[in-house]
């Protein structure tokens, strides 16, 4: 397994709201969390920041190779309820962070498999035997409109509204997140990233370029990010890799 993760605060904003790590609890399973905050400059890189070491504890204590998957998806489940009880109860101690939260995505790859755990509109894709799929469904304003057939993906895209997610990490006393697992084989490589990449690319040119540079993992963080940028990088912009390989 190899991880890798890049962030940048592109051209626009002022402060990089967005946080991120990712590591190898063996040779042969990784993790990786990307949290794009929100709630102003302060509650944004608060409530990020506090999210991913939130998880970050929780599954680096508590991973263990031989578990259960049951037992991986609780461990997952229970992290990212973990973390929205730690930035929730921030959020009330603090007025000035008063109502900030964060999007999550929680990827944990061992086994042959990929375990995704998300929130919000940060997403993660996979490609898997050379075939780009996203993984995750937006918990987003436009993703309901697409999902009730009113606007199409493309026009998503470019919706004046886009930025409404309609569920968020930190904000409720309990939140939901969505979890699934899919097949993680050699060659196969798992992305997560913010809304400040996925606004703009589609999955044909995300298949471009992890098949340009899919052996290179950072080159590859670095060369969509510059993308992004040459875009307008009107927000943060974070990615993160596992590489079966």
């Amino acid at each position: 397994m190899r991880v890798d993760f890049e962030t940048d605060v592109g051209v626009v904003r002022s402060s990089n709201q967005d946080s991120c790590d990712c590591g190898l609890f063996s040779p042969n399973s990784a993790w990786a969390i990307v949290c794009d905050g929100m709630g102003g400059a302060n509650g944004g890189n608060v409530a990020s920041a506090m999210a991913v070491e939130a998880i970050r504890e929780q599954i680096l204590s508590g991973f263990d190779e031989n578990m259960s998957k049951p037992n991986l998806k609780n461990l997952m489940v229970n992290a990212i309820n973990h973390a929205n009880d730690v930035v929730h109860q921030a959020a009330l101690e603090q007025p000035e962070l008063r109502g900030m939260g964060t999007t999550v995505v929680l990827m944990i790859a061992t086994k042959g498999t990929l375990h995704v755990a998300h929130i919000g509109d940060s997403r993660a894709y996979l490609r898997h035997e050379e075939a780009l799929t996203q993984i995750t469904m937006d918990h987003s304003y436009v993703q309901d409109l697409v999902n009730f057939g009113q606007i199409t993906p493309e026009e998503a895209r470019v919706h004046p509204k886009r930025n409404i997610i309609t569920r968020v990490l930190g904000v409720h006393e309990q939140v939901r997140c969505d979890y699934a697992a899919w097949d993680f084989s050699p060659g196969d490589l798992a992305m997560a990233c913010s809304d400040g990449l996925s606004n703009y690319v589609d999955e044909e040119l995300l298949e471009q370029y992890m098949e340009k540079y899919g052996q290179q993992g950072h080159t590859l963080s670095k060369e969509l990010i510059q993308y992004a940028i040459k875009c307008g990088g009107a927000d943060n912009i974070t990615v993160a890799f596992i590489s079966n390989g």
